[in-house]
């Protein structure tokens, strides 16, 4: 290859031009001369004709420039030059110089030494040596004719390299040009040889990793590669090899009595695999986790980290696997944080594994992860402990624990009644009890870390350690948004509501409590129903710290709290005695500060069905008072919003008798006011409204809604009679209702009516812009004011414009009705004219 590259580099130089030959040598026939005489106008730009532009052209080499061909010309006149002064010298040269090996010397009369040339040799048989002698002696010492040979050496080499340096100078653009492509080549060859060595190596272990285990470290040092393409080769080939190869076990190293210790040879081999094995593994580790910290890197790292934790969370090294995923859990990258959080997952999902030692791990490293950075994490550092799953059968002890108290009992009866009979024996017998112990204790202990079935009690504790970190960390939450809240009201004096950005755990953290709230120990459910008090603006302080904690929270925010104390009360209904007045309250006031946009309407369905639907007793006035707010809910917001307060006033109704007074239409409201006579409809507290003393006019609005799901559960409610033997079936729940209308509402489209579309033709296009609000406010449940303001004024103007426009046309048809009527009176009063002038020419 090299030699075919030189050859091509060489620059072959275009053959010489003719000799020139003066003009009056050139002979010109009179055929020539007739032609061009004949055709002056087709010659005459041959005498424009530049000569040295054309020879530059002929002499142009591809490629090269002006200067670069000037220099091959004067290259080319040096060699001419160099070859004549070599013939000239070869000339006066003749005689050949030979070495005293091939001749031997001559002694002259004189006493000096000489040689003979090859000419004396062949012409001197005739002549005399005295004679000719002078002509052919050729004196130089053997040192001086070293000298010259070298010298001549010397010199060949510098023209050598003189004409090298020329013909690279002369070839620079070429020469440039093929050396980077040159490189590029060698780079992508070696690149290939690489890859090709390193699924090679994989390939071999795969195959038999016991014999092929030294391969481990050629493949590690693929990631010391200058080239970051290789490096991320090398951890992927990595990471498939320690998939496959790793035990199902945790190694462990022999000790230093182990090894003095005489051994097979596959025992040996055996320790020598687990040992390259762990040793490679950890230093794997180590360069994952140095390689993370770079950012061309650390998606690939990362990577492997989570599928190592999730394909062997057994094996050593797991504590630097958790520290590592367990760091990157509320990282700002999307794709590092899910691949994180699916990890920690996957072990608290499968915990065959393991045994549950790594969720133990896990749930401590978040806990620890989350006071360390003050609660200010992603939501989806908290929300993977819903993942978790306990027994419920090992909060408490079972049965075969007395059993074995009892039993113990009467062993230590029998062993002291036996003591005397006992203390006969022989210490031989005594050293080998002792021994046999020990054996069996080893034994039980070796098989314990094997196999991943721990005992009752080793799951107990592991579960008792999970609740408690998993606890600690969902209390120090709620703390820290009580404090959070407290200070920033205090510094600003106001907040404004649904600022969530300081406390974003809550959310998760008042999930997790909902759906773990059985677990939690009875002496801190007071505690924790103080918390969820003051967080839901529900207490009554002197101080106003629990008014302060829920204008910092969103409505769907306070609206889990009173969820979670209702669970929390539901699952400990024996143990607690906890006044829920103040959470019923709060949500009579937080289905008016409910928005569409900005909360979420399945929290307010879920608040709907626990504390109203599920709730078996209910204090008429209370119960009243829900059932009108309800109602004048349904009429401000979306369908699957009105659908849900509908669902929960109608199973209200249906179990509270006395509230269907609603119904009737009597001037000064229901037949049955109770203690106030008049509805308040701005009163905070729901046993302070006098609901009763109010009518359900709303029904009759919502008995003409667009929706027909709404329309038909409105005339229903409406019709309900107020004797107390009907009995309601209802199985539906606001949460469903929801769930189901909020999927329908992107493709209900109501049906129109053809009559009303055509009086809309004829009136215009006003009542239609109504219509258009009506539905963006349904479908989208919000608009902005500004977009609202624009619709209504050009919906305004535009009925301004048909008023203006109708009394126009009245004014119109006036002014024509009278120039009508003037013209007839003109043509009458004409026509009376002419009949007077015939009457009189008549009578004439």
């Amino acid at each position: 290859m090299g030699r075919k590259s030189k050859q091509k580099q060489k620059i072959i130089l275009p053959p010489e031009l003719p000799p020139e030959v003066p003009e009056d040598e050139i002979e010109v026939s009179d055929e020539d001369l007739q032609f061009v005489n004949e055709n002056v106008d087709y010659a005459g730009f041959v005498s424009g004709l530049d000569t040295t532009s054309i020879t530059k052209h002929v002499t142009r080499v591809a490629d090269l420039k002006e200067d670069a061909l000037e220099r091959l010309y004067e290259r080319r006149l040096q060699k001419k030059k160099l070859k004549e002064e070599e013939e000239k010298e070869k000339e006066k040269e003749r005689k050949i110089e030979v070495d005293r090996v091939d001749a031997l010397p001559v002694k002259s009369l004189d006493g000096q030494v000489y040689y003979r040339t090859l000419a004396e040799k062949k012409g001197g048989d005739g002549e005399e040596e005295d004679g000719g002698g002078d002509k052919g002696i050729v004196r130089l010492t053997k040192t001086e004719r070293r000298a010259k040979m070298k010298k001549s050496k010397k010199e060949a080499k510098k023209l050598g390299k003189q004409v090298e340096n020329t013909e690279q100078v002369e070839a620079t653009p070429q020469a440039a040009v093929l050396a980077e492509v040159k490189e590029d080549l060698t780079a992508e060859a070696t690149f290939e040889t690489k890859k090709r060595k390193l699924a090679e190596l994989g390939i071999a272990l795969l195959a038999d990793p016991e014999s092929n285990i030294k391969s481990l470290k050629e493949m590690l040092q693929f990631c010391l590669d200058g080239d970051d393409v290789l490096i991320k080769l090398g951890l992927l080939s990595l990471l498939a090899v320690f998939k496959d190869i790793i035990p199902g076990y945790r190694i462990r190293l022999p000790t230093e009595k182990e090894l003095e210790m005489k051994v097979s040879k596959e025992v040996k081999k055996m320790r020598f695999y687990e040992s390259t094995l762990l040793s490679v593994y950890k230093a794997y580790l180590q360069k994952l986790v140095l390689l993370e910290k770079k950012s061309k890197f650390q998606h690939v790292a990362v990577r492997c980290i989570c599928t190592l934790l999730e394909a062997v969370p057994h094996f050593n090294f797991r504590e630097s696997l958790l520290a590592a995923v367990v760091k990157n859990i509320g990282s700002q990258d999307d794709v590092i944080r899910k691949l994180s959080c699916s990890a920690i997952k996957s072990i608290f999902v499968n915990e065959g594994k393991h045994g549950g030692a790594a969720t133990v791990e896990a749930v401590e490293l978040i806990a620890d992860h989350v006071k360390a950075l003050n609660c200010q994490l992603h939501p989806d550092s908290v929300e993977v402990f819903m993942s978790l799953s306990f027994h419920e059968d090992l909060r408490k002890p079972g049965e075969p624990d007395k059993e074995s108290k009892v039993k113990n009992k009467k062993n230590r009866k029998r062993k002291n009644a036996e003591e005397p009979s006992q203390l006969q024996e022989s210490d031989r017998k005594r050293s080998k009890k002792e021994l046999t112990a020990k054996m069996r204790e080893e034994v039980t202990a070796d098989y314990k870390s094997a196999v991943f079935t721990p005992d009752v009690k080793e799951q107990r504790k592991m579960q008792s350690d999970m609740l408690s970190a998993l606890f600690e960390t969902y209390f120090r939450i709620l703390k820290h948004t009580m404090l959070s809240t407290a200070a920033s009201s205090q510094a600003n004096g106001t907040l404004v509501d649904g600022e969530s950005g300081a406390h974003p755990l809550l959310a998760p953290c008042l999930n997790g409590l909902g759906k773990f709230t059985h677990f939690i120990d009875l002496d801190y459910m007071g505690d924790l129903m103080n918390y969820l008090k003051k967080l839901a603006g529900g207490g009554s302080n002197s101080d106003n710290s629990s008014e302060k904690c829920a204008k910092g929270l969103t409505v769907s925010e306070r609206l889990q709290c009173c969820i979670v104390a209702f669970k929390v009360m539901r699952s400990n209904l024996d143990a607690l005695n906890v006044d829920l007045q103040g959470f019923f309250v709060q949500l009579y006031n937080l289905i008016l500060e409910y928005r569409p946009g900005r909360d979420e309407g399945e929290v307010l369905a879920e608040a709907l069905k626990i504390m109203l639907c599920e709730d078996r007793q209910h204090d008429m006035q209370k119960a009243a008072a829900f059932v009108k707010r309800l109602a004048t809910f349904s009429l401000c917001f979306g369908s699957a919003e009105s659908m849900a307060a509908l669902v929960t006033l109608k199973q209200l109704l249906q179990k509270n008798v006395k509230c269907r007074n609603l119904l009737e239409n009597d001037a000064g409201g229901g037949s049955v006011s109770g203690s106030i006579a008049k509805f308040q409809p701005y009163a905070t507290d729901p046993n302070l409204s006098g609901a009763l003393a109010s009518v359900l006019w709303e029904l009759d609005l919502l008995c003409k809604h667009y929706q027909p799901a709404i329309s038909t559960i409105a005339s229903s409610i409406s019709t309900m009679n107020t004797s107390h033997n009907q009995v309601y079936l209802s199985s539906t729940s606001p949460q469903q209702v929801f769930r189901d209308l909020s999927l329908e509402q992107e493709s209900f489209n109501s049906k129109p009516d053809l009559r009303k579309s055509n009086n809309k033709r004829k009136r215009g296009s006003g009542p239609s812009t109504l219509a258009t609000i009506e539905e963006n406010l349904n479908s989208t449940g919000s608009l902005d004011e500004d977009e609202l303001r624009k619709k209504l004024s050009n919906h305004f103007n535009l009925l301004r414009d048909f008023k203006e426009n109708e009394k126009l046309r009245n004014e119109l048809d006036r002014t024509t009705s009278a120039l009508q009527l003037y013209e007839e009176y003109k043509k009458q009063k004409k026509k009376t004219a002419r009949r007077g002038i015939k009457i009189g020419e008549k009578g004439v």
